[in-house]
């Protein structure tokens, strides 16, 4: 009897462990197995005049309930007395799962919204379609599904969707959930997102004007707006803004501004969703930057799109970090919307006062972009593709796609990241510490991004068509004891990298795409 009692043990064990597999390999399935890209676009001859189209449409969640946070954790948690107002009378807490910092932090009210809004540019020949939205993400399953829906109706060559990386909007990656195990998306929202995003692009091409394009940019006055939290330390500062004017009436079309910081400013104590300081950047730029009620600096007008450049690192403003009021001789220390504003407006003044400096942009579009695979070492970021909390799969085993892309408008280059690359990559000042773990002698992403951009203006736009975590230096990566720089525990990174080759292929990559470039 015991022995057909263990057998049957057994075989109910084999039978739960096929049935998980079965599972695990079920959520690993590639979403779009026939999916592949492979873009190269030179500048037609005959290109000389540019159309541009704007468009802004709100992508904020209805927050239905209401919570009382007892313990003032920002963690939903009913075992610790945390109560809820039901207002969908099904008595459950429906709610949105903020992305960032930490699990079951749930949404509880709206200060200011969030948006996706849509630029195209099109010399004639090409037209390119850039959209920013105010998400934690937007993975590159999530892009295709937005181009499929797109298909030829709009005429777009290529379309670009950048994730401000917002850390106070609703979980778009599924890491942020009540538990380890539930996905912390809303799988509703998420296809709205989608179907918005479709929407934005075709109300921008319906908005196309003939355009001139004006570009600058500011490389120093935002240093203090935020600090790099890991060394070396190298930081993105520069302030970059590209505008497009009717050409009849010399109006304000839109504008788009980049730069590289998380925009994580209210921290992890906010439960209000909000965009964070991007809200105030936008706002200045749109409607004027406003000294109490004393006008300081006329707004362009027009759509204003926000994008973040090199976020790794990483670029943060933690409440350590002081923001001056822009007027006052006042600082902001502890995180709150009136520090938010503060450096939003600050960040608006700069691109402002940039643009009475700006310089003509002449020239037609050469566009590289294709995908490429990735090594997925990350155990984590495997077992959360098993237990179906990271959507997406494996494109081949073992293996991610993701894609990028390098382009330009006369003298302006773009390259398109699709992660938090670490400024040193694009900037330069990768080091070699001797406590890295794969010992290197010199570092393998060189040489930097930004040396091998053409033109006087080079945009790097993070966490776009993808967002696969942080990419860092391969000589600077840190899981194993002893650790960089004499530190007494390991940094913070690795945890959310997809791996140590991620940084050198995506370098190698985009070095020969530049190349390639005219220049």
């Amino acid at each position: 009897m015991r022995k057909i009692k263990w057998s049957a043990l057994g075989l109910a064990l084999l039978v739960v462990i096929f049935l998980l597999g079965v599972f695990a390999f079920y959520n690993g399935r590639d979403r779009h197995p026939d999916y592949a890209l492979n873009l190269d676009i030179k500048a037609s001859k005959d290109s000389g005049t540019y159309k541009a189209g704007f468009a802004a449409l709100k992508i904020t969640p209805e927050v239905l309930e209401k919570w009382t946070d007892k313990n003032n954790d920002a963690a939903f948690n009913p075992k610790d007395g945390d109560t809820f107002e039901d207002k969908n009378g099904n008595e459950k807490f429906d709610t949105y799962w903020m992305a960032g910092f930490s699990k079951k932090r749930a949404a509880n009210g709206v200060h200011d919204d969030l948006w996706a809004r849509a630029m195209i540019l099109d010399d004639g020949h090409t037209r390119l379609a850039v959209v920013a939205i105010d998400l934690i993400g937007f993975p590159h399953t999530n892009v295709v599904n937005v181009r499929k829906k797109l298909a030829d109706q709009f005429g777009i060559t290529y379309t670009i969707i950048c994730s401000t990386h917002n850390h106070e909007g609703p979980d778009m990656l599924g890491l942020w959930g009540d538990s380890v195990v539930k996905r912390g998306v809303n799988p509703v929202y998420e296809k709205w997102v989608e179907d918005r995003i479709v929407e934005s692009i075709g109300i921008a091409v319906k908005n196309l004007k003939e355009a001139h394009l004006r570009v600058a940019q500011d490389l120093s006055g935002a240093d203090s707006l935020n600090m790099d939290t890991r060394k070396p330390i190298v930081k993105d500062d520069g302030v970059y803004i590209l505008q497009a004017t009717d050409t009849k009436s010399d109006s304000t079309l839109g504008a788009f501004v980049v730069w590289g910081n998380h925009p994580e400013t209210m921290w992890s104590r906010n439960t209000m969703i909000t965009s964070d300081f991007p809200h105030y950047v936008r706002e200045g730029i749109e409607k004027g930057v406003y000294d109490e009620k004393k006008l300081a600096k006329k707004g362009l007008g027009g759509v204003v799109l926000y994008a973040s450049g090199c976020v790794g690192g990483l670029m943060t403003t933690r409440p350590a970090v002081k923001i001056k009021d822009p007027f006052k001789n006042v600082y902001f220390e502890d995180p709150t919307f009136e520090k938010i504003n503060a450096q939003g407006t600050t960040l608006a003044l700069l691109a402002l006062n940039a643009l009475d400096k700006a310089e003509p942009v002449a020239g037609g579009i050469n566009l590289l972009a294709k995908t490429i695979e990735l090594p997925v070492g990350n155990i984590l970021f495997r077992l959360g593709i098993a237990l179906g909390v990271i959507e997406g799969g494996y494109s081949s085993w073992g293996h991610m796609r993701t894609e990028v892309a390098a382009w330009t408008i006369g003298q302006v280059s773009f390259i398109n990241i699709p992660g938090e690359l670490y400024p040193e990559i694009a900037n330069g000042g990768i080091e070699t510490p001797k406590e890295g773990d794969f010992k290197l002698a010199k570092p393998v992403e060189t040489p930097p991004l930004r040396s091998l951009m053409p033109g006087k203006y080079k945009f790097v736009l993070g966490l776009a068509n993808d967002e696969i975590g942080y990419i860092i230096p391969k000589s600077e990566w840190d899981k194993d004891a002893p650790y960089l720089y004499d530190s007494p525990k390991a940094h913070y990174g690795e945890v959310n990298s997809t791996g140590p080759e991620t940084a050198p292929i995506l370098h190698k990559t985009l070095k020969e795409m530049l190349e390639k470039l005219p220049k």
